[in-house]
């Protein structure tokens, strides 16, 4: 009866205690998760973090780990295409002085005698991105039936010879129009009807100029900063993009005119004038023509080339100064003299401004094609000597004009073709 009873009373015991214990357990397990539920939302309130862990290199991605990795994508892809460094280009240029009939004679380096050879193979390689080499065929065929102008001074006239020639690869262009003095020139790609012009304009502005061939003045340029040079500025709506520009011409002695009056001059001693400096003539023109751009009703692409800096050593163009280096810069080795900062800093300022005027509903395509940095690094484009034809032929010690402002073909300006492909057909 004992055992019986023992036996009888020992399950239930174990059963009704293990009962108790088991609805203790779980009760305090419940108490723990509302417990840490209640805190960890105090401390990280979701709609602040939605997610509480990170995940380890395994697992699946998140929505927002999506979202940052499509953004890092979207900044990569906002590269900035003028921030970059000069990197050998063991190819070279894909035309030759030989193969191409454009290039005038200042710039035909090795016919001319130019005894180096490296200033040929390096290409322009933004830090942040590639930068596709120009394709001839891809940019003639999507410019069919279009057409192309390039304003400004001899700098344009050497970028167009440089496009032509590396177009040249595919189609020959012919050259269908010229004016008298062969500054102004237009060409005509049949197969694909596509014209490419370049309009000799230095000042964007009306200017009477008196000067030669070597950029000797017979009198003061006499500009008029309140009136558009008609020679571009007539045809700009046949134009499908346009590459303007300025700069270097303004740092010239001229007489300055508004209103038909003469209201001021840049270096004119004795002269009953007040110096207003370039400054005052660079930034006047380039809101003139600007502006222009801006409200006009054609809706044309336009690129503003920044100003072109030169690198003249131990003197100026006409006081015996040289350009004898044979490999570019790096960077931080040089930086802009007081005069190209001026001129940048106007013409980056006035851009601006330009588009903040003319505002997105206006439906005009304005962008800036900002060759200056790149272009200073170049210090061994240019054909210095060598624009004239072997200088040094009857004397090492010869005495020549040097020209270290534009540069030889094929060369450096080479690239800004790689730029405007980008910016035209890949942006």
């Amino acid at each position: 009866m004992a055992m019986e009873t023992r036996f009888n009373w020992n399950p239930w015991s174990l059963y009704k205690n293990n009962h108790i214990f088991v609805k203790l357990f779980i009760s305090v397990l419940l108490m723990g998760l509302a417990f840490r539920l209640f805190f960890s939302d105090s401390i990280q309130p979701i709609s602040d973090y939605p997610f509480v862990e990170k995940t380890g290199p395994s697992d699946p991605p998140f929505l927002g780990q999506t979202l940052e990795n499509e953004d890092q994508k979207s900044q990569k892809d906002k590269c900035d295409l003028f921030n970059g460094d000069w990197i050998p280009n063991p190819s070279g240029p894909i035309y030759t002085n030989e193969s191409c009939h454009v290039v005038e004679a200042h710039q035909n380096c090795m016919k001319n005698g130019r005894p180096d050879s490296g200033y040929l193979y390096w290409r322009w390689k933004p830090r942040d991105c590639e930068l596709p080499l120009f394709d001839a065929e891809r940019f003639l065929d999507s410019m069919r039936d279009k057409s192309w102008a390039f304003i400004g001074d001899s700098i344009s006239r050497n970028h167009v010879q440089s496009l032509l020639c590396i177009l040249s690869k595919v189609e020959e262009a012919a050259e269908v129009y010229h004016d008298k003095e062969y500054k102004s020139k237009r060409w005509h790609f049949p197969s694909h009807n596509f014209t490419l012009s370049v309009i000799w304009s230095p000042f964007l502005v009306k200017a009477a100029i008196s000067e030669d061939i070597n950029g000797v003045s017979t009198s003061e340029i006499q500009l008029h900063l309140d009136t558009l040079d008609a020679k571009w500025s007539d045809q700009f709506a046949s134009f499908d993009y346009v590459v303007i520009s300025g700069g270097e011409w303004f740092l010239k002695t001229a007489i300055y005119w508004e209103n038909n009056k003469a209201v001021g001059c840049h270096y004119c001693p004795g002269k009953n004038l007040t110096d207003l400096g370039f400054e005052y003539s660079y930034r006047k023109a380039l809101q003139l023509v600007l502006n222009f751009i801006t409200t006009s009703d054609h809706k044309g692409l336009v690129l503003f080339r920044t100003s072109t800096p030169d690198h003249f050593e131990n003197g100026e163009w006409f006081s015996g100064g040289t350009c004898k280096r044979t490999r570019p810069f790096n960077e931080g080795e040089i930086s802009l003299n007081d005069v190209d900062r001026i001129l940048r800093r106007i013409e980056l300022e006035e851009f601006n401004n330009a588009i903040a005027a003319g505002g997105s509903e206006t439906g005009m395509n304005l962008k800036l094609l900002d060759t200056t940095h790149l272009s200073l690094l170049r210090p061994d484009g240019h054909p210095g000597p060598y624009r004239q034809f072997h200088p040094f032929a009857e004397s090492n010690n010869a005495k020549v004009q040097n020209d270290c402002l534009h540069w030889c073909l094929p060369g450096p300006i080479d690239n800004w073709n790689d730029l405007i492909m980008e910016i035209v057909l890949n942006d």
